[in-house]
């Protein structure tokens, strides 16, 4: 009996904690993500306050949060929409990867890791934070620019690619050599085709199994299905993240909507729940020594952001102040770098430093990319952009006569 009562209380305490930490952030215009880290950081495993009673609670909590973050993001779009954006935003979406992956997998090798250490910081330095853009581009009025498709083309492409990225990497992780990589990879290749097939061709069927009509029906309904694929997809080593995706992807129309509006809430606990499990098994004394790796990291891979950003949208016909905007806007990591690091800590397969480096990386990427993303609003900085348009002009050849 002390135990329950020693596991409500702590849970209790750092549920209302983490509420006043978001309500803190959103006064002060930043992500939640870097603050709830730190509570966990505060009261984990050589923290300030070390809670044990509650990490088993929490453990399982940050799982589901894992996969509710997933099917959001998969009910964002329909499965004609995915196919559309994948075409479009191809060329951005190469250019992303090279950009991104490949010095996270470099500085990897540089600090003496295996290739293994290696591919998870690829994925890690990689994927921008769809959250913490979307909320970006939500403050800043942005949601209506002619460079906003771009942003989100992007991060659909980076949605899809950690869709064979996961399993690959779990596969990896797992020890099952090159081959078992490559098995997983097929696997996942295949079930996304079969599930986006499914989805074009009878998505609508499986919508009309489920009432939008009853939200509590609904609500138990699409959670169920979403924790059986995703057990079902963990238990085949495609991922439990990449199942749970899947079904988002499936379906659509008016139980899509309301199935969004309903797992929000939950989606937002749990995801919480996620990073302050991150912080919990993540020792604060592991940081200081990988501080100024991770600092190095953050600046070059947030130029390389930023350049990604600038090319979509000048490929896209953006004029130069929407190419900042897109780049900019562009740099926070989070949700995923730390799914990525989670998975690859938990394996036991990879540096134990690689835990507090991903942690102080996206610290530093959450706070840091906001209060970037502000800068083309700045008057000095719509000057220098002025200056560098006259400047182009009179470097402009004059025009031939005919």
């Amino acid at each position: 009996m002390h135990e329950s009562y020693t596991l409500l209380i702590e849970v209790g305490a750092l549920l209302f904690l983490l509420g006043l930490l978001g309500r803190l952030s959103r006064r002060v215009g930043l992500s939640p993500i870097p603050l709830y880290l730190l509570a966990g950081l505060a009261v984990g495993h050589g923290g300030l306050l070390e809670m044990h009673a509650s990490e088993e609670f929490f453990a399982v909590g940050a799982e589901i949060g894992v996969i509710l973050l997933l099917v959001m993001l998969g009910l964002e779009y329909s499965a004609n929409e995915l196919v559309g954006n994948l075409r479009a935003a191809a060329p951005a979406g190469l250019i992303d990867g090279v950009l991104n992956a490949l010095p996270g997998a470099a500085f990897a090798l540089l600090l003496g890791w295996d290739w293994t250490a290696a591919v998870v910081l690829a994925g890690i330095t990689w994927v921008s934070s769809s959250g913490v853009i979307a909320k970006v581009l939500g403050d800043l009025g942005r949601v209506g620019n002619r460079e906003t498709p771009v942003i989100l083309s992007v991060l659909v492409i980076e949605d899809l690619a950690m869709a064979l990225y996961l399993p690959l990497v779990t596969a990896l992780l797992a020890g099952v050599g090159l081959f078992g990589g490559l098995k997983a990879l097929v696997i996942a290749v295949g079930t996304v085709l079969l599930v986006l097939v499914v989805a074009i061709r009878y998505g609508h069927l499986i919508s009309t199994a489920m009432s939008a009509k009853d939200p509590e029906a609904l609500l138990l309904g699409v959670l169920g299905m979403t924790l059986l694929v995703a057990g079902v997809a963990s238990k085949l080593q495609v991922s439990a993240a990449v199942g749970a995706f899947l079904v988002g992807i499936a379906l659509s129309g008016p139980v899509a909507h309301h199935a969004t509006e309903l797992l929000t809430p939950l989606r937002d606990l749990f995801a919480a729940v996620f990073f302050v499990f991150f912080g919990l098994v993540t020792d604060p004394r592991d940081i200081p020594p990988v501080l100024l790796p991770a600092l190095a990291l953050a600046v070059v891979t947030m130029g390389t952001k930023v350049l990604t950003g600038y090319l979509a949208a000048r490929r896209a016909g953006i004029a130069e102040p929407g190419r900042w905007r897109a780049g900019l806007a562009l740099v926070p990591r989070g949700e995923f770098s730390i799914v990525i690091a989670g998975l690859a800590v938990s394996s036991g397969r990879v540096e134990p430093a690689l835990a507090a480096l991903a942690a102080a990386y996206v610290l530093i990427t959450v706070v840091t990319g906001p209060m970037l993303a502000r800068l083309p609003d700045f008057g000095w900085f719509k000057q220098w952009l002025r200056r560098r348009a006259a400047a182009a002009r009179r470097m402009e050849p004059l025009p031939t006569p005919d």
